[in-house]
């Protein structure tokens, strides 16, 4: 019982230390690579422990079929935990991306999304003349109602059937969505059955080149244009508002979308909106609108990804402790001779330490090369919280490769330090007579 309790505490010590760990800002790892490396260049200890070290990486090559165990497994556990994280960083950098902030989204009062959403049209012309709403070269008000349609298209990947978002917007929303630029063909006309799609639909669903027809809504619509704008709204398709409306039936504005004079005009729109009994509709800049959209969906993906790579991370450390532990038998009379001849528990420790923490070091800059290469900026597309896909990039980040290679290098100080204390406790006159 009581080797049992030994047992475990040293299991939850090591479980928090490596959350510490993981958790380690960069200039904390900085401290500890110095005071490490300074104790082993300035003490007696320390330079034993390198001399060992460098007898144990000597002999590496003769054992590296084991040794790519550990960093094989490693590498599997950086590239998949990197992969994970980087899809939601992807997926929260493009909505993050989209409106700014000032920008506005009216809604109806309580409504989350667009979805749920129902604005009267004769609430347009009241949105329009309140104060904070920034005018056009033309003096008009930068107002552009929009219709929201989700519609079934084609994937590009295995041809089948998913949900894209159809928008209908005003004659101003070009103004408004400034971000928004078309780079083949044209924009649609006024109350035509013509479409605009964004660069990143086109690549994901079938049809959306310039000239071909698509039948939605039992209407054939004309593609026209593709356009670009580095954030969600590439995900969609374009039309003229009242065309779209028409076409579904719709008697109401999804959404309403408005340029506002600066921070200051988006304050004094938002305070005109609440302070008018007519309006019950929330109001918030673009930015923070998508943001929301896609935090739920980026929390689900880090923690996928964190318990994922944590579930690989323990097969990589039994694999480590295996390949280790064979090691540690293998060297057995080289590690007694040493500590035979003067090398005492602590360097051989540290050696066996450094040598598993090497290993482990190429194994996550192995799994991050290849997330990088496999996955850096990959298309793909997921649901967004209006029910239709949302493309977005892989984004494959320094800080994420950091996070990977800090988990790598945890990996390797966990599966090392059993080995290293069986090593540094080994009978020397039973190691030494062993063949």
């Amino acid at each position: 019982m009581k080797t049992f309790l030994s047992n475990a505490l040293m299991i939850v010590l090591l479980a928090v230390g490596l959350g510490i760990w993981v958790a380690l800002p960069w200039y904390g790892v900085l401290a500890m690579v110095v005071i490490i490396a300074l104790w082993l260049l300035l003490t007696r200890s320390g330079r034993l422990a390198l001399a060992a070290t460098r007898i144990g990486l000597a002999s590496l090559p003769q054992r590296w079929g084991a040794s790519s165990v550990i960093v094989i497994g490693i590498a599997g556990v950086v590239g998949v935990l990197v992969a994970m994280l980087a899809m939601g960083q992807g997926f929260q950098a493009t909505l993050e991306s989209t409106g700014d902030d000032s920008t506005a989204i009216v809604l109806r009062g309580g409504s989350q999304a667009e979805t749920n959403s129902v604005i009267t049209r004769e609430q347009v012309p009241l949105l329009e003349t309140l104060p904070g709403v920034a005018r056009g070269d033309n003096g008009r008000p930068l107002v552009s109602a929009e219709v929201s349609q989700v519609v079934n298209l084609t994937s590009h990947g295995d041809g089948t059937d998913v949900n894209a978002q159809f928008r209908g917007v005003g004659e101003q929303a070009w103004a408004v969505h400034d971000k928004v630029r078309i780079v083949e063909g044209r924009k649609f006309g006024a109350g035509l059955r013509e479409i605009v799609a964004g660069r990143g639909a086109q690549k994901q669903f079938q049809g959306l080149e310039v000239g071909k027809t698509l039948t939605l809504g039992n209407q054939a619509w004309t593609v026209v244009g593709i356009f670009e704008s580095g954030d969600a709204h590439e995900s969609e398709l374009w039309t003229d508002a009242q065309t779209l409306a028409s076409t579904y039936d719709r008697s109401a504005w999804q959404s309403i979308s408005i340029r506002t004079d600066g921070k200051q005009g988006f304050e004094a729109f938002k305070a005109a909106v609440a302070a008018d009994p007519r309006l019950k509709l929330d109001v918030e800049t673009t930015a923070e609108y998508y943001r929301k959209q896609g935090g739920g969906l980026n929390k689900l993906l880090k923690v996928l990804g964190t318990v994922i790579g944590a579930i690989m991370a323990v097969g990589a450390v039994f694999g480590a402790l295996n390949t280790m532990y064979a090691a540690v038998a293998t060297r057995a009379r080289e590690i007694a001779t040493l500590r035979a001849i003067g090398f005492r528990g602590v360097p051989v420790v540290t050696a066996v330490m450094l040598e598993t923490m090497l290993l482990a070091l190429l194994g996550g800059l192995l799994g991050g090369v290849i997330a990088w290469l496999a996955f850096n900026n990959f298309t793909v597309s997921t649901l967004g919280n209006n029910f239709s896909q949302v493309v977005f990039q892989f984004k494959v980040s320094p800080p994420l490769l950091w996070s990977g290679l800090k988990w790598a290098l945890g990996i390797g100080l966990v599966g090392g330090l059993f080995p290293a204390l069986r090593a540094a406790r080994l009978p020397i006159t039973t190691a030494l007579r062993e063949t």
